[in-house]
């Protein structure tokens, strides 16, 4: 009896470590698919692709900029069109920091914010959720400036 019961323990046991290593690793690949997204999501303003930023872009998003908020996909797109304009994009960005919740549903990314020569102006942060359509899109994404 004794060593059934230990049986069944050690069986237990496996199985919770197999789960924890089963939910370490779809974190993983779920981090990668957000690094992906960002890193696209950065690509859209270097290839000044409007069309591709607003599809990152969460239909109740909001982005914190210097004039207070803007609320909801259009009035993102619209207070970030003048960042589309000229041949060169006026700044860039690049995720080095990539968290996503248990759940697989909501995700952090942050990272340097560089100006057109590469140096570091600020760094973002956004946060990111797993819509129903399986795609992850930003719905809070707030940038600071480097002290200089």
């Amino acid at each position: 009896m004794k060593t059934h019961a230990i049986g069944r323990v050690a069986v237990l046991a496996a199985v919770v470590l197999c789960a924890r290593g089963a939910a370490a690793q779809t974190r993983k690949a779920l981090a990668a698919e957000v690094r992906a997204a960002e890193t696209s999501f950065a690509r859209t303003l270097a290839s000044r692709d409007r069309a591709a930023f607003a599809s990152y872009v969460a239909e109740e998003a909001v982005f914190f900029g210097n004039s207070g908020a803007l609320r909801g996909r259009p009035a993102v797109v619209a207070g970030w069109a003048a960042y589309f304009d000229g041949a060169q994009a006026p700044f860039s960005w690049e995720p080095d920091t990539v968290e996503v919740l248990d759940s697989g549903t909501l995700a952090l990314t942050s990272g340097p914010v560089r100006d057109p020569s590469g140096a570091q102006i600020g760094t973002f942060n956004s946060i990111w959720r797993r819509e129903a359509d399986g795609h992850w899109r930003v719905v809070f994404d707030k940038g600071g400036t480097c002290a200089r």
